[in-house]
């Protein structure tokens, strides 16, 4: 994009709400990416360590995660495999656009977290909303890791303890409450309390081979199936054209990778515009072939059967399947803590705005408030999670929150980034980026509006 002189929310006074800043965005910085100095602060050429192969990586295994679960369910919603890869490859243009649109903004605004360049970009009000959509998104997301928690082990100890003719339920210690409770218990909250969480750096290489390995089962199950499965519909075409639009919190949920981009981004060596939008494009890509084969192969060995999370939709006794379920929990299990630390952290950066007090001088404090954080988020999760036992209800709700991320806050931030450069004309392409940003806000705005009312009235009412 091309950048006019000028500059973005000059006027410090109307952002002084953000002195803090510096600290966040260190908090918030992704543990895969080295953190870089602010250029004032910089010492020597100020570059990062991250090459662009590396980034791809690390954009790679931001996006991909235990939404690649609930693929399948989405093609079977939207009605079949070519209505649902039609439906990825037109979202993902608009994906890949608000990654470009967030590192331009990044580098008008020289800020280095997604809520910041929102702060300074658009201005107080969009800034704040933008904290509190990352904290209940976070929220939503552990809520969705507690259940898969409770799906997997659902399974595996239906396949250990289970006699042949018994009733899954009828040994209190095989009660899904029990189980998902004392597993959050005695191995969430643990990880969760620490101020640091260094561990983040094994949990990322545990997630891409973990959801490498469950593609590769349902890909491998759909073409060697097994012989006691029957032939099932297969759906080719939506109920309603309305249908179509139950699958795109799953490909939001999916795809969003932005809010942790913006680090990635300033992290590189050469963070330059044009070369992350190879990074970004790269890695939707193989994101891309990864939800695809998950879900074309998935729903097309259960049709219109297939379970929302399509693991419970194979046997208990599947050996392959079980392994593919204990590597889900083993990246749930360090995934919950990483959520729940950003959304501790934008929640500590929301209360020492409001306050007045900086970090400094609230060391003391910091420890107890840390933890009262911490118990709270922790069981309100796990008593959520207890008394929402599927996962698509969750997703419904925090897909439309995924939207903002990729669609509502790019676009604002590329409206108000192109009106505040200083131009004594306006070009045909400053106008054309603009009624991009619009058309982002639009179908953002559309999208979370109607995936949060079908939420609200069909999926958390029924």
């Amino acid at each position: 994009m091309a950048q006019g002189t000028g500059s973005i929310n000059s006027d410090y006074k109307d952002w002084e709400w953000s002195a803090d800043a510096g600290e966040r965005a260190r908090l918030l910085q992704s543990p895969s990416v080295e953190t870089v100095p602010k250029s004032g602060e910089s010492q020597g050429n100020g570059l990062g360590a991250t090459s662009a192969l590396g980034a791809v990586f690390i954009v790679v295994n931001a996006a991909l995660g235990a939404g690649l679960l609930n693929f399948p369910a989405a093609f079977s919603m939207a009605g079949g495999v070519a209505v649902g890869i039609t439906l990825q490859m037109c979202m993902l243009i608009f994906i890949i656009g608000g990654l470009v649109i967030l590192a331009y903004c990044s580098q008008a605004s020289n800020e280095r977290t997604y809520q910041e360049v929102v702060w300074a970009v658009c201005g107080k009000v969009p800034g704040v909303l933008c904290e509190v959509a990352i904290a209940v998104y976070t929220f939503g997301t552990c809520i969705a890791f507690l259940i898969i928690i409770g799906d997997q082990e659902d399974k595996i100890i239906a396949a250990l303890v289970t006699e042949p003719g018994e009733a899954e339920s009828s040994r209190w210690y095989t009660d899904r409450k029990f189980t998902i409770s004392i597993t959050a218990f005695l191995l969430i909250l643990p990880l969760s309390i620490p101020k640091e969480i260094g561990f983040q750096k094994y949990a990322s290489s545990l997630s891409v081979i973990g959801t490498w390995y469950v593609t590769a089962v349902i890909i491998i199950k759909y073409i060697w199936p097994d012989k006691e499965l029957v032939p099932v519909e297969i759906p080719t075409s939506p109920s309603t054209w309305t249908a179509v639009f139950n699958a795109v919190p799953t490909i939001c949920f999916g795809f969003q990778c932005h809010v942790s981009s913006v680090p990635v981004f300033n992290s590189m060596k050469q963070p330059e515009v044009k070369t992350w939008g190879a990074v970004v494009t790269a890695a939707m890509v193989i994101a891309l072939f990864v939800y695809t084969g998950t879900g074309v192969c998935g729903f097309l060995t259960f049709g219109a059967g297939v379970e929302q999370d399509v693991l419970l939709s194979y046997p208990s006794n599947d050996i392959p399947v079980a392994l593919a379920r204990a590597f889900i929990i083993l990246c749930v299990l360090t995934s919950y803590p990483i959520l729940h630390f950003c959304g501790r952290a934008v929640l500590e950066g929301l209360w020492l705005r409001y306050t007045g007090v900086t970090v400094e001088e609230d060391v003391v404090r910091e420890r107890r408030r840390r933890l009262l954080q911490t118990i709270s988020w922790f069981l309100l999760t796990l008593l959520l999670a207890l008394f929402i036992p599927d996962i698509g209800k969750v997703i419904s709700v925090i897909g439309g929150l995924a939207a903002c991320f990729i669609f509502i806050f790019p676009g604002l931030c590329l409206i108000q980034a192109k009106l505040s450069e200083i131009q004594e004309t306006r070009a045909i392409s400053w106008w054309a980026q603009v009624s991009y940003g619009v058309f982002m806000v639009t179908l953002g705005a559309f999208i979370f509006g109607q995936t949060t009312a079908n939420a609200i009235f069909v999926d958390l009412t029924a």
